[in-house]
């Protein structure tokens, strides 16, 4: 993985998430694993990450996305992203804050992705 590579994944995922894409699963391979949470068992191929996305940004508005590289390796990097967004349910803001692990392929898709993230708001 290079920075280049790695930047236009977060910006194309960036996108993704703003536009509560449901085509956003395009972003990983048949068989990636999407890790929520570091507790929850993941969401597995393009399938299970497009149902865990379309419930996950399902209820929000106004996306606004941001991300940083922190650091490459071989065949992974690491962002720090920060979100914000209007709640559907209750029209309250929120804001996320977190670090991603993504692994690419060479081709450029997630294998697999984790985040860890914290809410401000």
């Amino acid at each position: 993985m290079d920075r280049r590579s790695f930047e236009s994944w977060l910006d194309a995922y960036g996108r993704a998430w703003e536009d509560r894409d449901p085509e956003a699963a395009r972003l990983f391979t048949g068989d990636a694993a999407y890790y929520g949470t570091p507790f929850d068992e993941p969401a597995r191929g393009r399938e299970g990450i497009s149902e865990y996305w379309a419930g996950a940004t399902g209820s929000q508005r106004d996306i606004r996305f941001y991300s940083e590289i922190l650091a490459i390796m071989e065949d992974r990097g690491i962002a720090r992203w920060n979100v914000t967004f209007m709640r559907l349910s209750s029209n309250t803001p929120v804001e996320l804050d977190g670090i991603f692990l993504v692994e690419l392929d060479g081709d450029g898709f997630c294998t697999e992705f984790r985040e860890w993230w914290h809410s401000k708001k």
